[in-house]
């Protein structure tokens, strides 16, 4: 059906409002008809030429009243509703707030450097203070090992094991035998002198008289241990080489002595030519016969001081 006035001009609620049915019962209940009509209550007949109103009726603000409350009600406002700042003397209990620091920790807004500073103060007082502590508690325990006349107990004596007794097992330094060569056995035409000065023997005296065939000079000598030495020899020459023979317990080495000149001196004074030689020997345990001898091919022109055997 499309919307308009119907045959007598008079539209219907269902015709308007696809729901009205649903009202349609109140009419038949016997209820009072609102005014202008409603949803199963006819309205006003429709006028020809005369818009229909709508069942909702539209009013201007403030011209429908509710109850109708009388105006001198809203005058003044209720007392229980009033705002806390309209009672009597409301400005002077009312506390004023509290003026807020600036923000910064200081002038300018800058950082708080004073609250800074005393911030590690405080760390640094706690540090000292914890130092304190430590060493006055250190220093209390020492306190407490003191006796009561404030002396320090007397150490407990540590025993000692003994000290073991060297063996006669043990190494120990071997004195070798060392012998002047005035001392010795001399073989003709070797003799004593004290003429040049220099010698270490005693008194100064030497072995001279060295230089002919058949001259010689023998020494008994010990060790306590069989093995290789050297045999030392003391001696003083007129600034050339000389030499001689050397025989150990009857035999004689290959290699003669040598008496160089080692310290290449070009004075023949024979008291600034002492000098020291060595030759290597092998000797038995016990008594060894060591023998310096001036043999055929020799040049045995030298002064004789001292013989020591060594172990090095």
């Amino acid at each position: 059906m499309a919307a308009g006035n119907n045959g007598n001009g008079a539209g219907t609620p269902e015709d308007d409002d696809p729901f009205g049915y649903l009202y349609a019962d109140g009419q038949a209940a016997g209820a009072q008809a609102p005014q202008g009509g409603g949803y199963g209550y006819p309205g006003p007949a429709a006028q020809p030429g005369v818009p229909r109103r709508s069942y909702n009726q539209v009013r201007a603000v403030g011209e429908r009243q509710y109850g109708q409350v009388p105006q001198q009600q809203y005058a003044q406002p209720s007392p229980q509703y009033a705002a806390p700042e309209t009672y009597p003397g409301a400005d002077r209990a009312r506390p004023a707030p509290p003026a807020q620091p600036p923000r910064g920790g200081g002038r300018g807004g800058g950082p708080n450097t004073k609250g800074l500073l005393i911030g590690a103060l405080a760390v640094v007082a706690v540090v000292v203070t914890g130092i304190t502590v430590a060493v006055l508690t250190n220093t209390g325990s020492d306190d407490k090992k003191t006796n009561a006349g404030g002396q320090s107990p007397a150490p407990t004596a540590v025993k000692e094991s003994p000290t073991p007794k060297p063996s006669d097992s043990a190494d120990q330094p071997v004195e070798l035998p060392k012998q002047d060569a005035a001392t010795l056995q001399l073989g003709a035409p070797a003799m004593l002198a004290k003429d040049v000065k220099g010698a270490e023997g005693t008194d100064g005296a030497y072995v001279t008289g060295f230089n002919a065939v058949g001259a010689s000079v023998t020494w008994k000598a010990d060790v306590p241990e069989k093995g290789d030495y050297k045999l030392y020899v003391r001696y003083a020459i007129p600034a050339k080489d000389a030499n001689a023979t050397l025989t150990v317990n009857g035999k004689a080495n290959s290699n003669p002595l040598g008496l160089k000149n080692f310290i290449h001196s070009t004075d023949p004074n024979l008291e600034k030519n002492w000098q020291t030689t060595w030759a290597p020997v092998t000797l038995q345990k016990g008594e060894n016969e060591l023998k310096i001898s001036c043999e055929q091919g020799n040049q045995c022109d030298a002064l004789l001081d001292w013989l020591e055997v060594r172990a090095d």
